[in-house]
């Protein structure tokens, strides 16, 4: 009966025993999903961030309709700029070529007498210069001055400018 006595004693024993390794067994295996939850877990958001920051990157360097947009509108501020400052230097040069004019009146008004028949005031010269440019496309222009007073091309293609200080360029003798 001792036998029997010991042989219960040591089933429960041994039953305790696998009890016991059946729960650390489970915890360790609980404990190693979960840390295996956690590391898929990080993975998964280092992942995500590669591929957020791949689609950036794609998105600015392969997105062509955007771009040129931004090319097209700097191409249209750029030529307003242009347009506005063309608009500028053009207002510049006539104020310039009539304040030059009156300027080369009073000069021709008070030396009358010293100059030549043939002599152009310089706004006339300009002018002439400028039509002459402008018609042979700025290859190459006709002499100013003619040796006949009379003759030449530029006696003919006299330009009528007029302006607030006078009726436009005259000649003086």
């Amino acid at each position: 009966m001792a036998q029997q006595r010991a042989l219960p004693q040591s089933k429960e024993t041994l039953l305790q025993s696998y009890n016991k390794r059946l729960k650390d067994d489970v915890k360790s295996i609980m404990d190693n999903f979960t840390e295996i939850i956690k590391t898929a877990k990080v993975r998964a958001g280092e992942s995500l961030m590669k591929l957020v920051s791949d689609l950036k990157q794609f998105l600015i360097l392969n997105d062509f309709p955007s771009v040129n947009e931004a090319v097209d509108q700097r191409n249209q501020q750029l030529r307003a700029l242009q347009e506005e400052c063309d608009r500028k230097l053009i207002a510049l040069r006539d104020e310039v070529s009539i304040d030059l004019y009156e300027l080369e009146e009073e000069y021709y008004s008070s030396s009358s007498s010293l100059c030549e028949a043939n002599d152009l005031p310089l706004c006339e010269a300009y002018w002439r210069l400028d039509l002459d440019t402008d018609s042979a496309d700025g290859l190459s222009a006709p002499p100013l001055m003619s040796p006949e007073p009379s003759a030449g091309p530029l006696q003919a293609a006299a330009p009528a400018h007029t302006h607030t200080g006078g009726p436009g360029p005259t000649e003086h003798s």
